[in-house]
């Protein structure tokens, strides 16, 4: 299907301003530099009730979490939902900062508390950091919900791209940990498959922004070589997958 002119056309100036990962540049912390020297000038943000840097406490033996908290515009009536959100950039690129504006529009558009995770980036902390971190936040959040104006009973965890992943992992992690309990998740365009076999990978390799060279570029910074994605589990998924 071809793509509408629009979209075209903003795919290629995105394409024209975003780094070549896994062909040109191989480095982390030069696609992080490439990337921050072309972030635009920040507009007005969208206004929100409150917003608030935290620290909270990350798993055993690992550093603590920044966090940004949102409380939505509009006043509701008893404590607000509470959404945990992780963002995307291939578990190695963006931060709070590059999806401010996204939990701002959520934060409203939900009446929901949201808690932003700054989780530690690959490859300089590989799989599952980034997941072990999303957790502890999670568990802060449904700990101190009450006292942030949150409903400790009303939580959702939601995330885009490798953010997805994560919040797709957060509820394995949640039942198999013995909680929180979570009432629904919201994965937006979810990286899962680091298998990249399918037939959506071949025939979209190349032309909608997101590449097969991107995608093969972050899973390897994430999980590393082959035998460290055997090391991580089952990650890979069975060969009758589709």
């Amino acid at each position: 299907m071809p793509l509408d002119p629009v979209a075209k056309t903003i795919i290629e100036l995105t394409e024209a301003h975003f780094p070549r990962l896994g062909t040109e540049v191989l480095d982390a912390a030069e696609a992080r530099r490439i990337l921050a020297a072309q972030r635009p000038r920040a507009a007005v943000p969208v206004p929100v009730a409150r917003v608030e840097d935290r620290r909270v406490p990350g798993p055993a033996g690992a550093p603590e979490v920044p966090v940004r908290l949102y409380w939505p515009r509009e006043d509701a009536d008893g404590g607000l939902p509470v959404v945990v959100f992780c963002h995307g950039g291939g578990f190695v690129i963006c931060d709070l900062d590059s999806h401010d504006a996204i939990c701002r529009d959520l934060a409203n558009a939900t009446g929901a508390l949201v808690v932003s995770v700054d989780y530690r980036r690959a490859p300089e902390h590989r799989f599952p950091a980034a997941a072990e971190d999303a957790y502890a936040v999670l568990c802060w959040a449904a700990a101190h919900a009450a006292e942030e104006g949150g409903d400790p009973t009303r939580i959702a965890v939601a995330g885009d791209s490798a953010g997805g992943n994560l919040a797709a992992v957060l509820p394995l992690m949640a039942r198999d940990r013995g909680g929180p309990m979570l009432l629904f998740q919201l994965l937006i365009y979810p990286m899962l498959d680091p298998a990249r076999n399918t037939p959506s990978y071949r025939e979209n390799a190349r032309g909608y922004f997101v590449t097969a060279d991107h995608l093969r570029w972050y899973w390897e910074q994430y999980l590393g070589t082959d035998g460290d994605m055997d090391a991580c589990g089952d990650v890979h998924p069975s060969p009758d997958a589709r």
